[in-house]
């Protein structure tokens, strides 16, 4: 009897916690029906949200929205990633008990870090990936797991390490990809802009 009672006290936290939930809306509240988000990804400050159809969220994800996140259509934000906007690490350090007296918003304090991610079109966000405040993710970048971003990655990069580097550029593999399935090529250049027109070699490891 308590092995059955487990078994579907599993299969109701699985329903109710571990299932994508398709048919978001925006602030606005346009209907975005292809974008899914996993109800274990915990989302802060929702109102300053931007959500383009079409993005996938996984699960036990935390979404920092309070400066401002805008994430562009078809980006995937995989498992465990964190996206900050704002921080108070070094303002508490400045200010020590006093920080918690100070009148006034959080970002007039000295040394508050506050400024909004951008995260571009398909690209993906690898598990465990850290992406900080001010920072923007170009249009089909790859952010490899356990990455630490800080500020720009150009579009179509791909970035490791902490901090993350520019080690690869994925229109190399996309040029290959293409031409073994030529019928994809409309659908990859009406979000790229245009296709690989030859294989591009890795970048040259850059501060990202």
């Amino acid at each position: 009897m308590k092995a059955m009672l487990n078994r579907w006290r599993r299969r109701l936290w699985h329903a109710l916690f571990y299932r994508m939930v398709f048919g978001e809306r925006t602030a606005q509240g346009t209907l975005l029906a292809h974008t899914r988000v996993a109800p274990s990804t915990c989302i802060e400050g929702e109102a300053g949200l931007q959500l383009a159809d079409h993005v996938f969220i996984g699960h036990f994800n935390f979404l920092d929205a309070t400066g401002g996140l805008r994430i562009d259509e078809g980006a995937q934000i995989t498992n465990f990633v964190s996206i900050v906007t704002h921080s108070s690490h070094r303002a508490i350090r400045l200010m020590g008990r006093a920080y918690a007296l100070h009148a006034g918003p959080a970002s007039a304090r000295p040394g508050f870090i506050h400024a909004p991610v951008h995260i571009g079109a398909y690209a993906f966000i690898g598990p465990h990936s850290l992406i900080e405040a001010g920072s923007r993710i170009g249009k089909g970048a790859v952010v490899c797991a356990y990455a630490q971003v800080r500020g720009e990655v150009p579009d179509f990069a791909i970035v490791a390490g902490q901090p993350a580097r520019v080690v690869g550029d994925v229109r190399t593999r996309d040029a290959e990809l293409l031409a073994q399935y030529p019928e994809m090529q409309g659908h990859y250049a009406a979000w790229a802009g245009a296709l690989p027109s030859e294989p591009h070699a890795a970048s040259p490891a850059q501060p990202s």
